[in-house]
């Protein structure tokens, strides 16, 4: 017989909900509040449908999450007597912002523990903010500490610039500018961000700030103008999202984005494929060569995907959560990538795992991995 130990958590914020989604797996017990249909039969004969709330305790089967709505549904079947749900009768649980869940599991590893701890530091925060651009497309992002969310996308048509006729044209780009802007105002909170990148190649940046900040002195727009000093222009090869990543590596930024961990998985990641270019004895990844440097205490630093601790597969995340233990006893340092993150897709290519070496071991093991 499991013991199920238990834990109370109410999501406060979005980025919660993608904590609540690695926290959650397939066999645990998930109890809250949710909505659901009765049937009942009056005494004359006549049925009624009615919605009622109920608290309901399942054991989860399958996990979906919504990154752009940040909603999170589990379904499983009910294991605790219901007078409006049977044992056993599937349903869906929507966990919601601000509604307290219970979540159990049989086991609970260094990593689910440290996950909550993540989860409940106040000093997380979404504290960045990116516009990248080029002319006639924009991503308006918010980075938090494990997510990259677009909150915007802008595409027009801008009509190009002709000998004499440079109306149209000026038209549709003040027409892009604005759009930007009120995805801007109406997306980022300046009480909690403190910085705003603007990204762009060539001089597009350039005019996009001149023109918002002087619409922000003819509409006094004070929230633009009172935050002038937080936003900051740097270049990037496109306005495609991708380009987050060039962003984010540009020393003349480091500053201004010390202390946010995008920075950080970004700049461990950089200094990974430096080691593999410049010693690749000492850069390794894989999980059977990560962990033969584990075994031999070598590695210094481990990246590794928060995707892999999903794995339904049991077996697998405990091999996982094996290998950040091993680090962890030798001294070394644990850097959990969000795959919600553009370096986290990165490292995704490289199987989700790969470590910085403390020595060089050399594999001569070129065999092909199952990776999970």
């Amino acid at each position: 017989m499991f013991v199920f130990r238990s834990v109370e958590l109410v999501p406060e914020e979005p980025e919660d909900m993608w904590h609540a989604y690695n926290l959650v797996a397939v066999g645990d017990t998930l109890r809250s509040t949710t909505i659901r249909k009765v049937q009942t039969e009056s005494a004359t004969g006549s049925v009624s449908v009615n919605k009622v709330r109920t608290t309901l305790c399942i054991q989860v089967e399958t996990i979906d999450f919504d990154t752009q709505g940040c909603v999170l549904r589990v379904k499983g079947r009910n294991i605790q007597e219901n007078q409006y749900v049977k044992m056993g009768a599937y349903h869906t649980l929507d966990l919601e912002l601000n509604r307290k869940f219970a979540l159990g599991k049989h086991e609970w590893d260094s990593v689910a523990l440290d996950r909550i701890d993540m989860a409940c530091d106040p000093t997380q925060h979404a504290d960045l903010a990116a516009v990248i651009m080029q002319e006639g497309l924009a991503h308006v992002c918010l980075i938090t500490p494990n997510m990259t969310l677009l909150r915007a996308k802008i595409e027009t048509t801008i009509p190009r610039k002709r000998k004499g006729m440079c109306a149209q044209h000026d038209k549709g780009l003040t027409k892009f500018y604005d759009q930007i802007i009120q995805a801007v105002l109406r997306h980022v909170n300046f009480d909690i961000v403190k910085c705003v990148l603007i990204a762009s190649p060539g001089f597009v940046k350039d005019q996009f700030a001149e023109y918002m900040f002087t619409m922000a002195v003819k509409m006094d727009w004070k929230i633009l103008t009172d935050n002038k000093s937080k936003f900051v222009l740097v270049h990037s090869s496109s306005g495609f999202k991708h380009s987050l990543k060039e962003v984010l590596q540009d020393p003349s930024l480091a500053p201004k984005l010390a202390d946010t961990k995008a920075l950080t998985e970004v700049k461990a990641l950089d200094e990974f494929y430096q080691m593999l270019m410049n010693d690749a004895d000492r850069a390794s990844y894989g999980v059977k060569h990560v962990e033969k440097a584990v075994d031999l205490q070598a590695v210094e630093v481990l990246l590794i995907s928060d995707e892999l601790f999903r794995s339904q597969d049991v077996q697998k995340r405990k091999r996982y959560i094996k290998i950040v233990d091993g680090v962890k006893e030798n001294g070394g340092e644990v850097r959990i990538f969000s795959s919600l993150h553009v370096s986290g897709e990165q490292l995704g290519q490289l199987s989700g795992v790969a470590a910085i070496l403390r020595f060089p071991i050399h594999d001569d093991d070129d065999d092909s991995e199952e990776e999970g």
